[in-house]
């Protein structure tokens, strides 16, 4: 599990492309059309793995409240595999699938974003063999990886994909990433950007510590990070915890596997009820 915690560390800590960070709050003006290049299909069949660690872009919620007023409609959104890294080597395996992002009339964020999962991804490769070659120079170990992706909500309006990243090792460890899209204004949504104020944070949190209270009292092989002795109580989530939205319009937050809870517990998910966000929100357009 050590080594599980330290590869985690080594992955948050590459660096993202400051350039991404430009081309995305450009992405609310109307990007250029220009014609698509034709997509390089390749694949590595080498001792290594990686995992997808894509940071947040903030739309601040004045923004996102004055675009809620222009007329627009949305994109026939699609991800296609378009990379592929596999490994099988006695016990050193992976199956990597790196996704794209195809359809979004803006292009600048659409090229922005399938660059940023095909760049980290090489990145996270490069630090998995070195990785992996300090597990053979100690003579015997293994170690696995297996990312895939799942579209959660694709409506007229929303557009969410969840990116899955299995680390196996002596213990596995499950962690995911969301991106959510508006579809008809092609702007990422980031959990900050759907609330007035800072106040949402204290509001979730507290509900889904009740909620998690009110699950264990129900069963007994339920069980969260809440008065333990020997780890980290759940206190909040953070700023830009993960999240995706619904197609019926929900707010869904998610932790990854050890964040809130036994190992056993996997991936856990708390549904918000809209109520309790009502006087929060910036407006009602995607949650209600």
């Amino acid at each position: 599990m050590k080594k599980l915690k330290q590869l985690k560390r080594n992955y948050e800590e590459i660096d993202i492309p400051t350039e991404l960070e430009d081309v995305v709050h450009a992405s609310i003006r109307q990007a250029k059309r220009k014609k698509r290049p034709m997509i390089q299909y390749w694949m590595l069949s080498v001792a290594a793995a990686a995992s997808l660690f894509i940071g947040s872009i903030n739309l601040s919620p004045q923004m996102a409240q004055a675009m809620m007023n222009i007329p627009v409609l949305g994109s026939i959104v699609e991800v296609l595999t378009v990379h592929r890294i596999t490994v099988t080597e006695d016990d050193y395996h992976a199956d990597l699938n790196v996704p794209e992002i195809q359809g979004l009339k803006n292009e600048e964020l659409q090229s922005a974003l399938n660059e940023q999962y095909l760049e980290e991804n090489k990145a996270l490769f490069q630090q998995f063999k070195h990785e992996m070659a300090e597990i053979k120079a100690q003579g015997s170990g293994h170690f696995g990886v297996n990312t895939i992706y799942e579209v959660k909500t694709d409506t007229p309006q929303i557009f969410s994909i969840a990116r899955y990243e299995i680390l196996t090792s002596a213990s596995s460890s499950t962690t995911l990433k969301y991106d959510t899209i508006d579809k008809e204004r092609e702007v990422l949504i980031t959990l900050p950007s759907l609330f007035k104020d800072d106040r949402y944070i204290e509001v979730i949190s507290s509900y889904i510590a009740k909620e998690m209270k009110r699950q264990m009292d129900l069963d007994q092989t339920t069980s969260y990070f809440l008065n333990e002795d020997f780890t980290d109580d759940f206190k909040q989530i953070k700023p830009d915890q993960n999240f995706y939205i619904t197609a019926n319009h929900k707010l869904v937050i998610s932790f990854d596997q050890y964040e809130v809870a036994p190992g056993y517990m996997g991936v856990v998910k708390f549904e918000i009820p809209s109520e309790l966000l009502t006087d929060l929100l910036v407006n009602d357009f995607y949650i209600h």
